[in-house]
């Protein structure tokens, strides 16, 4: 079961997201409307790297998601390619009206696969279903490239909010899965020279509030 939680500072799993995709696609604004049920119709393109946070229960744990927007532009390739490292999820977003950014999600999965660790959770997601009817991008040729690249599919909209806390809680969902069934294990993966530690805090006498936390991090 999951649901919503407004307990943003006590939390069992923390676990970093990723927004990947073309400028222009409506990254930013899947992440407000997820995190604080905002739009911005005069929303600019992101510079460098924003991140917001948002927590949700799941089986009575508390799962704080910490969700890191990257600049589309070409320009800051170098920069966000760094904030890929210690992600254990990632939205790989299009515009279904701009066929290239449709075209372009191979690039971004392979620099996302190149940089990110073997079992990142990936989403495609066709933004912008408020303008089906400028539709570009035929929904089969999404799903066939969902399938191919063995990741899951959905379209959403952040104008109107359909499918957006969906998409968020279905891949937090299949990331706190795969977290669980290895808890008490201390794992380490090598990811581009540099190495992912993931240790469960068992520590929770202090206090009343404090509880294991597991953190899937860099």
């Amino acid at each position: 079961m999951i649901s919503d939680s407004s307990e943003e500072d006590d939390y069992d799993f923390l676990f970093k997201i990723v927004l990947v995709g073309d400028s222009g696609v409506g990254k930013s604004n899947l992440l407000s409307r997820f995190c604080r049920n905002e739009f911005d119709l005069e929303s600019r393109s992101t510079i460098g790297v924003e991140f917001a946070t948002k927590t949700i229960t799941i089986d009575k744990k508390i799962i704080k998601a910490q969700i890191w927007d990257t600049a589309g532009q070409e320009r800051y390739r170098a920069i966000t390619s760094a904030y890929y490292r210690g992600a254990v999820g990632a939205l790989l977003v299009y515009d279904i009206t701009k066929y290239l950014s449709f075209e372009n999600c191979q690039t971004w999965l392979d620099e996302l696969k190149e940089n990110s660790s073997q079992d990142i959770k990936i989403m495609s997601i066709g933004n912008k279903l408020d303008l089906k009817h400028l539709r570009a991008v035929p929904i089969e040729k999404s799903k066939t490239f969902s399938e191919e690249n063995s990741i899951s599919f959905i379209e959403t909209s952040a104008l109107d909010s359909t499918n957006v806390d969906e998409a968020f809680k279905q891949v937090l969902n299949e990331i706190y899965m795969s977290t669980v069934s290895n808890e008490d294990q201390v794992k380490t993966e090598k990811v581009k020279g540099s190495t992912t530690v993931v240790v469960e805090n068992t520590d929770n006498k202090k206090d009343n509030k404090s509880r294991g936390k597991f953190a899937k991090w860099c």
